[in-house]
Parts: structure tokens; sequence; C-alpha cells
């Protein structure tokens, strides 16, 4: 996999990108940082295959072929950024600064590259082989997903930017790989989708979850509470 060797990267100069996202944070970017944020990094995807399915009117046993090599690459990419997280045990931004209060609470494993980023990476290029039509909104899914751990301070851009590049890598290779794939007939399994259509993928308005999760409150990084974040959000900004 080719992504930058953390010996390569300014982390004190990320560290500064970190705390200026924190101090300019807007509502918008809270909201994002808690809907991809809150519950396991693949939550946010099993409802976009699910949606995806749906309207495209995928028949069941195509269905069962999309959801189960798409959730198989995601998991060949979680065993990869785990890999690469402990084999060079980068510490978070909250680690570089003890002060720094952010969104979420911080997980207690190694920041780079991040789970969140790999893991849509990969499961972008996977979707977007089975349905092209729909790779625009797909991509914007997960960028967001990415970038929403810059917002909630458990992450360098860095960290998401690498862990999308690395994502994307493992994606293309599955994709690839069950592209040649074929039936009895030696015809390709695989028909992709290649109309464009109205299916919603984004976050509902409301950022309202698609699948409840019970995320525990327990955390022992600072977070910041309701009141600061309100405070943050209501401090005037400079414009020169």
């Amino acid at each position: 996999m080719n992504i930058t060797h953390p010996d390569h990267i300014h982390w004190e100069r990320q560290l500064t990108k970190v705390e200026d996202v924190l101090d300019n944070i807007t509502e918008e970017e809270i909201d994002i940082a808690k809907y991809y944020g809150t519950g396991v990094a693949t939550k946010q995807w099993t409802p976009v295959i699910d949606r995806l399915i749906d309207s495209y009117g995928v028949s069941a046993p195509h269905a069962a072929r999309i959801l189960a090599i798409t959730e198989a690459a995601i998991n060949d990419a979680f065993i990869v950024a785990w890999a690469l997280k402990y084999k060079w045990l980068v510490a978070r931004p909250n680690q570089y600064n003890p002060n720094l209060e952010t969104i979420l609470c911080t997980p207690r494993h190694p920041t780079y590259p991040s789970g969140h980023a790999t893991i849509s990476g990969c499961a972008e290029e996977v979707l977007s082989y089975f349905f092209p039509g729909a790779k625009g909104k797909i991509h914007q899914i997960a960028e967001a997903d990415a970038k929403s751990r810059l917002y909630a301070g458990v992450h360098f851009p860095v960290d998401n930017d690498e862990g999308l590049k690395l994502g994307r890598q493992i994606g293309k290779i599955v994709a690839n790989h069950v592209s040649k794939q074929v039936d009895d007939r030696n015809l390709p399994i695989d028909k992709p989708y290649r109309r464009k259509n109205n299916v919603q993928l984004t976050p509902p308005s409301d950022y309202r979850q698609v699948i409840p999760y019970a995320f525990s409150d327990e955390c022992q990084s600072l977070i910041r509470n309701r009141k600061k974040i309100e405070e943050v959000l209501e401090k005037p900004k400079l414009y020169i």
C-alpha cells in the first residue's frame, strides 16, 4: 500500500490545523462530526448500501453479492488500517496537546491512518464499481465521513487524507478482482448500474441517525460540554 510514512509528516503543523478547526468550528461541522463519529466506523455505510440497492431495484441475489463484497472489502480495510496504526504508533492530537478539548471522545488507539477514512475510501471504490451512476454522491459521503474526524478533533488532517488514499487502493484491488468474475456461461456476473437517479445518500437535514447506536458516555479524554461548544459558536470572528 502506498501512503506517506509518518516520519515524513510534520505533526506539530498538523496539530496547529486541528486547533484552528476547533477554534473556528461551526454548528454544521459539529453535527457532521457527531453524525459520522457516533458509533463504529462502518455504521454510516450500511444504510448507504441499502439505499443504493433499493433505489436501483437490485435483485435479491445481486444485492446479497453487493453487500457481501462491500462488507468483506471494508473488513480488509480495517485489518490494513489497524496493522499500520500499531506498526507506527502515532499519537493523537490530544496527546500532542493534553489541554485539547475535542468535540467527541478520542479513541484509545493510534491515530494514523484514520480508520473512518480508510473504510470510507474502500467503500467508495467498491460501491462506485457496482453503482457508477451514483459515483459522485458516493464520493461526497466518503469525503464527509473522513473530514468529520477532523471536525471532531480526534484526527489530524493527514490521517484522513492518507486514510482515504489507502482505502481507495484497497477498494480498487477488490473491484478489479470481482469485475473479472464470470458465471457458468462465462459471462460477467456483475452488470454495474450506470444510470443516474435521485437516490438520497447525504445525511438528513436534521442529522438523525439511520441506525440508532447506544454510544457510551464514558470518556477518558477531554471533551467540550454543550455550554463550551455554544461559547465557541458565539465567539466573534475577526476577518482581515
